[in-house]
């Protein structure tokens, strides 16, 4: 066979590859955006109205999400950028240990809260005489959600530093500024992206989580907890309208920041 009949046989293939990668795409972003399409037909239209609490729920999730989200940043990031800079013997036990939190199912992870911080353990005791009180109260909501979103946060705000070339912080050091100028001039413009995923990231995870919150502060109740409720008491057709407005405050912000930082990246 002459090379040019060889070329031939696999430019024609390219066409036929192309077509399976296509289908094989559709097929899997068909199987996975059917559920959502199955809402809209499952609705009842005609009786879309909130159930008692609904509300209330609403107003609980937006409040303490965004507090927790806020606190998930300030925490998380110089954890992050202690991970992403310093090296050092033993290293992948810290690693391992923050994936614990990450790898324990949310249920347990409510057992474990509660037993921690819960009113007859040694530090919640503690707490409860200082009028702290992290079992089903609003800052025990709040500490339910952090614990759900930080290790998200966390991780994808420590590979957004390390991909951070170490270089161009040298140089900026070299050039006079010091450690923290470093961070807000050099480390931080460049590692945006990637903070800005992790953000998008805990805040659906602080909006959406169940089971820490179920364990720890089933009240007050977000809506996650809310649905549970609905579910129980009224049946599947009260959960449709606060599902829409769990998608409709949940996830623009993580799309508007992820389409923001795709554009920013493409100049």
């Amino acid at each position: 066979m002459s090379h040019g009949a060889a070329v031939g046989i696999g430019a024609g293939r390219q066409p036929s590859a192309r077509w399976i990668a296509t289908a094989t795409a559709a097929t899997v972003l068909t199987f996975l955006l059917a559920p959502f399409a199955a809402l809209v037909f499952a609705t009842d239209w005609h009786d879309f109205h909130f159930a008692p609490g609904d509300l209330a729920a609403i107003r609980v999730s937006l409040f303490y999400s965004a507090l927790a989200l806020a606190l998930v940043v300030l925490a998380g990031t110089p954890l992050a950028w202690w991970l992403a800079h310093y090296h050092y013997r033993g290293k992948w036990v810290v690693d391992a240990l923050l994936l614990l939190p990450l790898l324990t199912p949310p249920l347990a992870m409510g057992i474990l809260l509660s037993s921690f911080y819960g009113p007859y353990s040694p530090v919640g005791g503690l707490l409860s005489q200082a009028g702290l009180y992290l079992t089903n109260t609003a800052p025990a909501f709040v500490l339910a959600q952090i614990y759900g979103a930080m290790p998200y946060y966390v991780l994808a705000a420590r590979a957004a530093f390390e991909g951070v070339p170490e270089e161009l912080e040298q140089i900026s050091r070299t050039l006079g500024r010091n450690r923290w100028q470093t961070f807000w001039r050099v480390t931080l413009p460049l590692a945006r992206l990637g903070l800005t995923a992790g953000v998008a990231l805990a805040w659906v995870r602080a909006m959406g989580e169940f089971g820490i919150v179920l364990i720890v502060a089933y009240f007050p109740q977000g809506i996650p907890v809310k649905f549970w409720v609905n579910l129980e008491d009224m049946g599947l057709s009260a959960v449709y309208p606060l599902l829409w407005v769990f998608f409709l405050v949940a996830v623009p912000l993580p799309l508007w920041l992820g389409l923001r930082s795709r554009r920013q990246g493409m100049f």
